[in-house]
């Protein structure tokens, strides 16, 4: 190998070293005391002093030791001169509180102080309970309006107005190919209350109403800014779909609002200048309506979809990014941040927690799933499509039988047709009831829902039996919602592996029992303890070898968490 001559900066990082140390941890600096306290040395010290975010971590070596520096003045850089009495600074962490993570222009455009969102779980899973709390802790949350009546929805809408005031809250808009005068009626609903903020979920093509919303008041304001009232966050796991979203909305469907009075010529010229959607949730692994896809390599993907949306149409405010899918450890949450999101989303965890629109039942179940208690089943919303949600198979046998029903609707063209042995099964099992009475009690339910679903399964066998079948897997979240104990064997639990992950990281702690998880707590310590382990990456990565406890962040109760953020 070839020798290099020593530098200043070498001599000036011996200069630093107390004989007997030159081969310790490479100085970053030096730290010169102010009289205010020795440093602290120990695991303990080290722990506590990374995992206090809101304060920076000067770390000094001593005799061979890694101590804790308490006052002073951290220099950071080894060349110059050191004061005298000054000591090695081998590592150097700023303060990061955890509204700092993220994006802060998605902060400021959506109101926020922390870039956390709780997502929006049909059937009021996502609840009025979790929209408010959210609010008042500088989060946002999403009312779960799929799968609702209008009136139920407008109950909810109601409420969290009334609750929340001028606190960011939002409603989920849900993509329903096979009844879309149902999503057409929400959007009427959401722009005729003044819902301002929609999560856009399960989308596989843009549709009239949701650019409808999206554009409705549309104006330039007198520095030349286009300004849409309506947010659209979306959510999806495919490049293609994200790359609709990032684009403006369709010309041919402002056109058709255009004709249809909705909007004027001018608004759908400007509607030209905005993406459908600012803000995009890649959506991993999850529960509910999932792609599978794995965290690591979909975020990234996704960052680069938007930087070449961003480049192509060159928005005036950037497009951003955020992650979902597997976020429920504080491990996950800081990778989330580190690899570029913008915020989080949670969805699964949340269902566990207290607030959730879900029976107690639901709640301790899902406390005791792991990792691998989970599956695919049909879903009901896409049913005929072949479309498939990932749900909780500890416990209960929803997705057997879905499945079952899936293979008797690809195999039969009507209920009638189906084979006396399955029948059996079916009126016993799944309806306790006959097909006939259970195709009685569907069509009542569609004709107020969406008659034309009626009409046309009157003459199409197929139909009604998809219609028959989807009835089945839409009450089996109802029973779990509402704790039916009959009929435990068939709840529909939409969870993904984040539930089990969190299970064992809460183990033994104050959020193992589901009677004391609550929303922001969960969310707190999640933004928290990423925080933290951020630092601890820093410091990994100027050498410092930190103890296992520095480089895991236990569940905290709401107190030590406040601890954690005061400033010392």
């Amino acid at each position: 190998g070839t020798k290099r001559g020593r530098t200043p900066c070498d001599l000036q990082a011996q200069a630093l070293t107390p004989p007997g140390q030159r081969h310790g941890h490479t100085a970053v600096g030096w730290w010169t005391p102010d009289g205010r306290g020795a440093p602290e040395f120990g695991e303990d010290a080290l722990t506590r002093a990374v995992q206090h975010v809101a304060a920076p971590v000067p770390l000094v070596e001593v005799d061979g030791q890694l101590g804790v520096a308490h006052g002073g003045t951290a220099t950071l850089g080894a060349c110059g001169v050191a004061a005298r009495g000054a000591q090695r600074l081998v590592g150097y962490a700023p303060v990061l509180r955890p509204e700092q993570l993220g994006d802060p222009a998605f902060l400021a455009s959506h109101g926020l102080t922390y870039p956390y969102v709780a997502g929006a779980m049909a059937n009021g899973v996502g609840s009025e309970e979790i929209v408010e709390a959210m609010a008042r802790a500088g989060m946002v949350g999403f009312f779960g309006a799929a799968g609702l009546s209008q009136g139920r929805i407008e109950l909810a809408i109601e409420r969290i107005q009334r609750n929340v005031g001028d606190r960011p809250y939002g409603f989920n808009l849900i993509h329903t190919p096979t009844e879309p005068r149902s999503e057409a009626e929400v959007v009427e609903l959401y722009l005729r209350r003044n819902v301002r903020l929609v999560s856009a979920s399960a989308y596989i093509e843009l549709t009239l109403p949701l650019i409808r919303y999206r554009v409705a008041g549309i104006f330039r304001d007198t520095d030349g800014t286009v300004i849409t009232p309506n947010k659209v966050i979306a959510k999806v796991s495919r490049v293609e779909v994200a790359r609709k979203f990032f684009s403006p909305p369709p010309a041919q469907m402002l056109t058709t609002l255009v004709d249809g009075g909705f909007i004027t010529q001018r608004q759908a010229a400007l509607a030209a200048e905005i993406p459908v959607a600012e803000d995009l949730t890649a959506e991993a692994d999850s529960g509910g309506h999932t792609d599978n896809q794995p965290a690591i390599s979909l975020v990234p993907t996704m960052l680069a979809v938007a930087d070449e949306m961003q480049t192509r149409h060159g928005y005036r405010t950037p497009l951003r990014l955020g992650a979902a899918g597997g976020i429920s450890t504080p491990e996950s949450t800081a990778a989330a941040f580190a690899m570029g999101a913008a915020y989080v989303l949670t969805g699964t965890i949340n269902q566990a927690c207290v607030e959730a629109g879900t029976s107690q039942a639901v709640r301790e179940m899902l406390a005791r799933s792991s990792q691998a208690d989970v599956t695919m089943a049909p879903a009901a919303d896409m049913f005929e499509m072949g479309v498939q949600v990932q749900v909780l198979k500890w416990g209960t046998m929803f997705a057997v039988r879905a499945r079952n029903l899936y293979r008797l609707y690809r195999a039969h063209v009507s209920l009638d047709e189906i084979p006396a042995a399955s029948r059996l099964i079916l009126e016993r099992d799944y309806f306790r009831s006959t097909l006939a009475e259970a195709w009685a009690k569907t069509r009542d339910y569609f004709a107020a829902r969406d008659p034309e679903q009626v009409t046309r399964a009157e003459t199409d066998p197929k139909h009604q039996m998809a219609l028959v079948f989807r009835s089945y897997l839409g009450q089996a979240s109802r029973w779990a919602n509402s704790g039916e104990a009959s009929r435990k064997g068939d709840y529909q639990i939409w969870c993904g592996p984040a539930m089990g992950a969190f299970n064992e990281w809460a183990r033994g702690s104050c959020l193992e029992s589901p009677e004391r998880r609550d929303v922001v707590t969960l969310g707190m310590n999640l933004l928290v303890g990423a925080a933290a382990l951020a630092r601890v990456g820093w410091l990994r990565a100027q050498g410092v070898p930190l103890p296992r406890a520095a480089r895991r962040f236990e569940p905290r109760d709401r107190a030590e968490l406040a601890a954690l953020l005061a400033c010392e």
